[in-house]
């Protein structure tokens, strides 16, 4: 991103700074973790569930990987820090049907926020050259976008420095 131009010269320092202090907390985090990798979803979000008649389904596989059980189930928590906390215990029960949830990656949630968030605007900016992007996310290019986005980052990287959500 830094190199690639995309944001106001104001704002290319307080990125670097977010970004680095987040992928520096992921890798520890990572480390201190070592979670087991199985296969996922990658973009297991609400809006990628559709429900019908027969119960739900899974759509959007395109981002399907390798990587820890965590990832698939932190993109369905939402609300405060206690609603969350309680839809995680519901997520790690139906979990634990089919396979053993490891606890142990619960402190991967808001670092994997985080590099989701770094993800997100990489993800933009290396498909901008297709003509549907710029249509579809007008908002990219503008300075207001950017300030967003790094008060978002900074926010974030504070947010890892918090106890991570238990059960």
């Amino acid at each position: 991103m830094l190199e690639g131009g995309w944001l106001p010269d104001y704002l290319v320092d307080r990125y670097h700074e977010a970004a680095e202090g987040i992928t520096e907390r992921l890798a520890a985090v990572f480390e201190a973790c070592a979670p087991r990798f199985v296969r996922i979803h990658g973009d297991c979000h609400r809006g990628n569930i559709l429900w019908t008649p027969a119960g739900p389904h899974f759509v959007d596989l395109d981002d399907c990987l390798m990587g820890p059980a965590i990832q698939d189930l932190w993109m369905l928590l939402a609300g405060g820090r206690e609603e969350m906390r309680a839809q995680l215990a519901d997520l790690i029960e139906g979990y634990d049907q089919f396979a053993a949830f490891d606890t142990a990656e619960l402190p991967l949630i808001e670092p994997l926020r985080a590099l989701r968030m770094l993800h997100y605007a990489a993800w933009l900016a290396r498909r901008w050259h297709d003509p549907a992007f710029p249509l579809a996310f007008p908002w990219f290019g503008a300075p207001r976008y950017w300030e967003e986005h790094v008060r978002q980052l900074a926010e974030q990287r504070e947010a890892l420095d918090e106890p991570p959500l238990r059960l």
